[in-house]
């Protein structure tokens, strides 16, 4: 449960599980907007949310994600887009637990609520609005 990660005792990461058509969007276009939607040198935490369960993170399921998303951040590294050190670990899929389903479609269901305002649209903004 959502309760149960947030002690930070399980070991689960909260993700997203992406589903997608690569004839219509590629890989590297999602990683894109993985690196921009949040912070990868921050351990443990992304913005005010803190704890283990908040790391940044990417679950490969084949050989060829985990080739696109290594080559990525090394890019990202060596380039110095960051300040600092990309802490973003990349390994594979192992098992998925989907959340509640009031966690379903989350922001679409409460745009209104001062989380979904304040931390969701920026950065939903920032990738869209900057393409």
């Amino acid at each position: 449960t959502y309760e149960q990660i947030c002690t930070g005792k399980t070991g689960h990461a909260e993700v997203c599980k992406i589903v997608y058509n690569p004839e219509l969007i590629k890989y590297e276009k999602l990683l894109k907007y993985f690196w921009k939607s949040h912070d990868p040198t921050t351990l443990n935490r992304q913005g005010n949310d803190i704890g283990t369960q908040y790391r940044s993170a990417i679950y490969y399921t084949d050989d060829t994600q985990k080739k696109i998303a290594i080559k990525y951040k090394e890019k990202l590294s060596s380039s110095k887009v960051y300040a600092d050190s990309i802490v973003t670990e990349i390994r594979p899929l192992d098992v998925f637990y989907k959340a509640e389903e009031y966690h379903q479609d989350y922001y679409r269901m409460n745009t209104q609520k001062p989380y979904c305002k304040f931390i969701i649209k920026p950065k939903i903004d920032k990738i869209f609005n900057n393409q």
